[in-house]
């Protein structure tokens, strides 16, 4: 592989379809050109790296340059907050995750997020009500008016933010989003103390929320992180920080690109479509094969080798940088028959779209719920929907992929 190729994949030109590329990228399983990182395409090879402890997420294992390509693309949380537990390595990582996982999931909060089910489907009824209610179906921003402000909503919800404050929430929520992705126009100075301040703002109304709920804890997320004293001990303001931010910022950008990157492919796919429209269960399997198909991480460029690793015959030497390249192997052909095709009936359907092994995205049963159910709604709701433009405009952001505007059109709303 030469670097061009890597350029290429990166290059905003090529964010429309990238998939040609990575078919390219994927003859050499293990690529690498002079000082750039070590580029791994292929399902087999990425899925075996994410179950290896010799890779390693920790910034400060990296000897080798490869992560500049992206600029700040790939740093979902900032420099003002100790790193998360997405940027550890073991014991630290597992300490962390085991904390953050008792008041969110199994098996010792196992209903937390099936039993917000309900209030999801109500917000996102009352999203589309909202479309209804500008008597503009001619035009209609999915990403604005729907896929955005969904998710902040879901995990102010779930951390517990006082419904007064989550306005607030959505401000630094797109503020940073926006800090993501690379803007050749903007001013960097301004552009970052932009950021910076969004970080701070949101970091300190996070720190008292978290010193009230010690005072006066509840039956939410940020009470239970904040107090909870089990067998791994307690956590530390700065750790309940950085896990509350890496939450609000990791968690629901990947789940407004699944949401828009599914409603594209579903617009583009009619037949699939309408057969959801009929069978709203069929969400479940659509879900899984847009996680395949068109993942919202594409990949996954910080890694490091905590000594020399072969893969595919090629050895990656100790303290080099490795890209997985997640979209890529969910293409592969080696591991998916007919790769490039959509297929809502796919039976043996391991993707790699929410990771593997240790690092797995911790919030996927969230957000599976949350893109079923809103891509179920959708279908149901929205009289004959169309896309206005094909492509879209697409995010800058070539890690976390998905339109920053899809415009669409409808003949009506069904209540």
């Amino acid at each position: 592989m030469s670097q061009a190729l890597l350029r290429e994949i990166i290059d905003y030109a090529n964010r429309a379809n990238p998939y040609p590329l990575y078919e390219e990228l994927r003859k050499t399983p293990v690529s690498h050109d002079g000082d750039g990182p070590y580029v791994v395409s292929t399902y087999y090879e990425i899925h075996s790296l994410l179950h290896d402890p010799r890779i390693s997420s920790d910034a400060k294992n990296l000897k080798a340059t490869g992560d500049d390509l992206l600029g700040d693309q790939s740093d979902e949380e900032g420099t003002t907050l100790p790193p998360s537990f997405l940027k550890l390595d073991p014991p630290d990582h597992d300490r962390l995750r085991r904390m953050t996982n008792r008041p969110f999931g199994p098996p010792h909060a196992p209903h937390r997020v099936h039993d917000m089910r309900d209030e999801l489907g109500g917000l996102v009824t009352g999203l589309i009500d909202r479309i209804v209610e500008t008597g503009q179906l001619d035009r209609i921003d999915l990403v604005d008016q729907f896929a955005y402000p969904f998710p902040v909503t879901v995990i102010c919800r779930l951390l517990g933010v006082p419904r007064e404050d989550e306005p607030r929430f959505h401000v630094w929520a797109e503020t940073l989003a926006a800090s993501l992705d690379p803007d050749p126009d903007a001013d960097p100075t301004q552009r970052g103390q932009g950021s910076m301040d969004a970080r701070m703002e949101l970091g300190m109304y996070l720190a008292g929320l978290i010193e009230e709920r010690r005072k006066n804890p509840g039956d939410d997320m940020l009470s239970q992180l904040a107090t909870a004293d089990g067998p791994d001990g307690a956590m530390t303001t700065m750790e309940a920080l950085s896990t509350s931010a890496l939450l609000l910022i990791a968690g629901h950008e990947t789940t407004v690109n699944l949401i828009t990157n599914g409603m594209l492919t579903l617009l583009r796919h009619p037949e699939a479509l309408e057969r959801l429209r009929n069978d709203p269960d069929l969400a479940v399997p659509i879900v899984e094969e847009l996680l395949r198909y068109e993942p919202p991480v594409q990949l996954l460029p910080q890694r490091t080798t905590l000594s020399d690793v072969e893969v595919a015959g090629v050895t990656i030497p100790k303290g080099a940088s490795v890209w997985l390249m997640l979209a890529s192997g969910n293409r592969d052909p080696k591991r998916f028959e007919n790769p490039d095709r959509f297929d809502p009936d796919r039976k043996d359907i391991q993707h790699l779209g929410l990771g593997s092994g240790i690092h797995s995205c911790f919030g996927a049963p969230l957000a599976r719920q949350e893109a079923q159910l809103a891509l179920s709604e959708l279908a149901r709701r929205l009289e004959n929907p169309r896309l206005l433009e094909d492509p879209p405009q697409y995010r800058q952001n070539s890690v976390l992929r998905g339109p920053r505007h899809l415009p669409i059109a409808c003949d009506g709303i069904r209540p």
